[in-house]
């Protein structure tokens, strides 16, 4: 008995080639539609499915294969004595092979301006049948889905090396594929934020050397759809690849960075920056962030949002950095900093950042899942609840220290003036340490007299005022909602100095 394959694929690459070297081994080749037609232009016997069926195709494509007489040719157990004689009841012929791949559903809702009808065409009923059906009757059934596969198959083939170990590593492939799918669909679909089934799918991008630490395994998986400011998205013209660690910093800085309109320089390490400068050119803002910390920047990440030029290229050529991402970089400039081999040098469209996306961290048994913190508070958010007021350049530092604080880890407090941080207190178990850190490197600092604390929570007591106040700070920003919110405006009142509450948390774990 002949054995037979079924080839029905949306993306027909290689799929001729593949077909001819069936049929020279023996396989006679059911198909349908543009698939059918492709492959007898291309030289292959094939015979359309409405043969097999006894239906044509119906409901504009929409039923092709879905017919007893394709699945049960796929689904029957060839070790079943009831399967097979049901099969040769009704005349139908087991089916051995079963080549699919689905309708681009994917690639149709990225287009501009696709219409709903146009996505939910796109949904894939009988492909996904066919695959499941042979995936689940692998061990009688080779189920081929990636073109990837094509020539993997045949050598095997040739070899007598199509066993159960790998009839079953291409049925997990399938019901990857199909999973992934039907999560992306259903993301299509769902309106509800948190719905009661939270169905994601990641593409993996590449294996990585190791994870956070050299004993970790690690791969690096991306959304199949990624947003446009993500680090999935940019383009890495320089340098050796990026680690596990290299892509939790870059993703962080990214995020810090897409908080500020004006040229702006972002140092990190560790997820936290040591040093952000804002100012009218970036020269200017490299000059402050690099200052804001000359110690911790070594072997940082630097993010830019405008396009690097070649005197801040030279300023940052004489540092050893791990990763600069910016929206581009003079040629000149370029050509200063790819001197140095293992610099990774990346470019993204800073245009397109979403404010709107979500974040999902694991924890044993489950997943956490939020609305980014995408609050930014304003001098119009502030509420001054001390005697004292703030001036107008306290106000500018305040905004610009709670902008920043909430990408510091908790507990956090900056130091800052209007356009620089002077010291981060990042990641202590209570809030004085984070303040005294803080403030210990910002009390260094010539402009110093500037400066103004900002704080991610309340103050749970008045032990952080009053040390403030003691090392010549003027000016506090925290969110408020302490039971003893009025001991530290006591404390402030006693000392003169401006505290302003804003009413909003910025917790960041």
């Amino acid at each position: 008995m002949a054995k037979l394959a079924l080839l029905s694929v949306s993306d027909k690459s290689g799929i001729v080639a593949f077909g001819l070297e069936l049929t020279k081994r023996g396989y006679e080749i059911i198909s349908t539609g543009g698939t059918l037609k492709t492959l007898v232009d291309g030289g292959v016997k094939a015979t359309p499915v409405e043969d097999v069926t006894g239906f044509p195709e119906m409901l504009d494509g929409r039923v092709k294969t879905l017919h007893p007489r394709i699945h049960a040719g796929i689904l029957a157990k060839r070790d079943n004595p009831q399967h097979m004689a049901k099969l040769k009841e009704n005349g139908i012929e087991p089916i051995d092979l079963i080549c699919v791949n689905l309708y681009p559903f994917k690639e149709t809702i990225q287009k501009e301006g696709v219409t709903d009808p146009e996505a939910i065409e796109q949904i894939d009923i009988g492909g996904p049948s066919m695959l499941r059906a042979a995936a689940k009757n692998f061990q009688d059934v080779v189920v081929i889905t990636d073109e990837a596969d094509y020539s993997e198959f045949l050598k095997r083939y040739d070899y007598d090396q199509v066993d159960q170990a790998y009839r079953r590593h291409l049925a997990a492939k399938v019901f990857r594929q199909t999973a992934a799918y039907d999560a992306l669909i259903a993301q299509y679909m769902t309106e509800e934020a948190f719905p009661e089934k939270l169905t994601l799918t990641y593409e993996k991008v590449e294996d990585m050397r190791y994870g956070e630490n050299s004993h970790q395994a690690a791969a690096y998986y991306k959304d199949p759809i990624p947003d446009a400011y993500s680090l999935a998205n940019a383009t890495q013209l320089h340098g050796k690849a990026l680690s596990y660690n290299n892509l939790r910093d870059a993703d962080a800085a990214l995020r810090i960075i897409a908080d500020f309109d004006k040229p702006a320089v972002v140092a990190l390490k560790h997820m936290n920056p040591c040093g952000i400068g804002v100012s009218e050119s970036l020269l200017a803002a490299w000059d402050l962030a690099y200052e804001s910390d000359p110690i911790s920047i070594f072997g940082g990440i630097i993010a830019l949002n405008r396009k690097v030029d070649l005197a801040t290229a030279e300023k940052m050529h004489a540092l050893f950095l791990e990763i600069i991402i910016a929206p581009a970089f003079d040629e000149d400039a370029y050509a200063v900093l790819a001197k140095k081999k293992n610099l990774r040098l990346m470019t993204l469209d800073f245009s397109k950042m979403n404010p709107k996306h979500k974040d999902m961290v694991t924890v044993l048994g489950g997943a956490l899942y939020q609305d980014a913190d995408a609050v930014h508070e304003t001098v119009n958010d502030f509420k001054v609840v001390s005697k004292a007021q703030p001036t107008e350049a306290q106000l500018k530092a305040l905004e610009f220290g709670q902008t920043v604080v909430k990408h510091v880890k908790s507990n956090a407090i900056v130091v800052t003036t209007a356009n620089q941080t002077l010291g981060v207190g990042a990641g202590q178990m209570n809030r004085i340490d984070s303040l005294k850190i803080a403030v210990d490197k910002a009390e260094t600092k010539s402009n110093y007299d500037e400066a103004i604390v900002a704080s991610d929570a309340f103050f749970p007591m008045d032990d952080c005022v009053e040390y403030a106040a003691k090392h010549g700070i003027k000016a506090i920003v925290e969110p408020g909602g302490s039971i003893k919110d009025q001991a530290s405006i006591d404390k402030a009142d006693e000392y003169g100095i401006a505290l302003v509450f804003t009413g909003v948390r910025h917790f960041k774990h």
